[in-house]
């Protein structure tokens, strides 16, 4: 059998980075939940006139997070929340129960799918696949008001 030939990386853009921008979203939720931010993101994102960099986003919280997912069929959100109870279920005797027999487990599933994102922008537009979307994950029962920073650092030219 041939040896088969290493894959080598294009580059797409280079150049100096010139702009950034930064930028608050604050999400009301009503409980456990995934929330799609892709549409607000990405209208923040085409507004900064940055065409070409990258974007960090950034969640504020111990008992909330981000991801990126499916974003086209909700059964994909639901299985997802079921898959956190399993992995981090309310009922196992933890010792921090502060605020409730969901909080510890808020703050597991929180440390499993982490507190921020970095995603790829070229020609004014996040770089995400096509069934992509950024979400919020709301680990706690009760409704809060969770903080998401965005910080964008690019070129206002396409290269």
């Amino acid at each position: 059998m041939k040896p088969s030939r290493p894959p080598v990386v294009e580059t797409l853009v280079s150049g100096t980075v010139s702009r950034q921008a930064l930028g608050s979203l604050r999400v009301q939720t009503q409980g456990q939940d995934l929330i799609d931010l892709t549409p607000q993101i990405a209208k923040w994102v085409a507004e900064t006139g940055i065409r070409t960099g990258l974007l960090t986003i950034f969640c504020r919280h111990t008992s909330a997070s981000l991801t990126i997912q499916e974003n086209a069929d909700p059964a994909v959100r639901h299985d997802l929340l079921a898959a956190l109870d399993g992995l981090a279920p309310r009922e196992a005797g933890y010792l921090h129960a502060e605020e409730g027999a969901d909080d510890m487990p808020a703050h597991i599933r929180a440390m499993l799918t982490g507190v921020s994102l970095s995603v790829p922008v070229q020609k004014g537009a996040l770089m995400v696949g096509t069934w992509q979307g950024m979400f919020l994950v709301e680990h706690r029962d009760r409704p809060h008001i969770r903080e998401i920073i965005l910080q964008l650092t690019g070129m206002t030219s396409d290269g």
